[in-house]
């Protein structure tokens, strides 16, 4: 079975192709590495092309044949959103429309989106359900959920099957240490921390008086396996002919920054120097997941620990740091 995904070159997106691949499925990835790494995905086919400006009829013969998509591709970073808020609705909104273009003209019709926890922006309980008020408080929320919404009108036309999958914060790297986090500049706390403690400097923790039980910011971290499992899942029912929505992806538990600070030096074996620095604007004070529906939809379980995804995340910066990618 081959699928394609859009992003693929990416964090996420490559831990899954290689999952897919270790499951016998073909994994096409199709990215135009503006932020993708080509080292992530070696030996997949690897497709270089821009959703935004690619002609429809090149994207649907690259889509053609395919069981369906995982659509990976778009820009992710809440601070650079408001700047960029042009390229954030080309890249999230356009892109995703032109992607629905291409695979009704390929006749594709299974579609898994990777969306986000931002779409719920400061929720009024906690953990958060899917039928929680959509009310993003930053801009990259919102091009998610416009994006959620052209997939679900299209879907309740009949056009498409689909999966919409919420993340909260992915983390860890790929168990087999093949793929991982390769972000320039690196903005996601967990190899943040780990690079600290490594290299003895100061990271900084934004946010110290929230209204949580340390006044740092809880979030809810989920193994990026665990991930790859629920986007398996998720492709298997959609191919199967049944519909999915929208789904909360997490571990269920929350943790703050200083508690995750906590599990690194006690995997790491050393301090992580911090810094209190004030709170980032569009941060909500805690999102964590109730995952009991995509528990029902996909029989979704995250297995892997917090612990686990610091073990993993130290083990891929290893591995960039003897591969000279770091």
């Amino acid at each position: 079975m081959k699928v394609v995904l859009t992003g693929g070159a990416g964090y996420v997106g490559s831990v899954v192709a290689h999952h897919l691949a270790d499951r016998g499925i073909t994994p096409i990835i199709v990215d135009d590495l503006s932020r993708g790494h080509p080292e992530l995905v070696e030996g997949f086919e690897l497709v270089r092309l821009d959703l935004t400006s690619a002609p429809l009829e090149e994207l649907a013969q690259v889509l053609a044949g395919a069981a369906g998509v995982l659509h990976f591709a778009g820009l992710t970073l809440v601070g650079e959103d408001t700047r960029r808020w042009q390229d954030y609705l080309r890249v999230n909104v356009e892109g995703t429309l032109r992607l629905l273009a291409a695979m009704e003209r390929a006749g594709v019709d299974c579609l898994v989106y990777s969306s986000s926890a931002a779409v719920y922006g400061e929720p009024e309980a906690v953990p958060i359900p899917e039928d929680a008020p959509a009310l993003p408080i930053n801009f990259y929320g919102y091009t998610k959920l416009m994006a959620e919404v052209a997939i679900e009108a299209r879907a309740r036309e009949g056009k498409l099957r689909a999966a919409s999958l919420r993340y909260f914060n992915a983390c860890g790297a790929d168990p087999k240490l093949r793929a991982g986090e390769w972000h320039e500049p690196e903005t996601h706390l967990i190899p943040n921390l780990i690079r600290a403690a490594l290299e003895g400097r100061e990271v900084a923790v934004f946010g110290t008086d929230y209204p949580t039980r340390d006044g740092t910011a809880e979030r809810d971290f989920v193994h990026v396996a665990d991930l790859a499992e629920a986007h398996l899942a998720a492709l298997k029912r959609l191919v199967e002919g049944e519909a999915v929505g929208a789904l909360n992806l997490g571990s269920g538990r929350g943790h703050t920054v200083l508690e995750v600070i906590r599990v690194v030096e006690e995997v790491l074996g050393r301090p992580v120097p911090w810094r209190a620095e004030p709170p980032r604007p569009g941060d909500p004070p805690r999102l964590v997941a109730d995952i009991s529906r995509a528990g029902r939809v996909l029989s979704y379980r995250p297995r892997l620990s917090l612990a686990r995804a610091v073990e993993d995340a130290l083990g891929w910066e290893q591995r960039m740091r003897e591969r000279g990618w770091r």
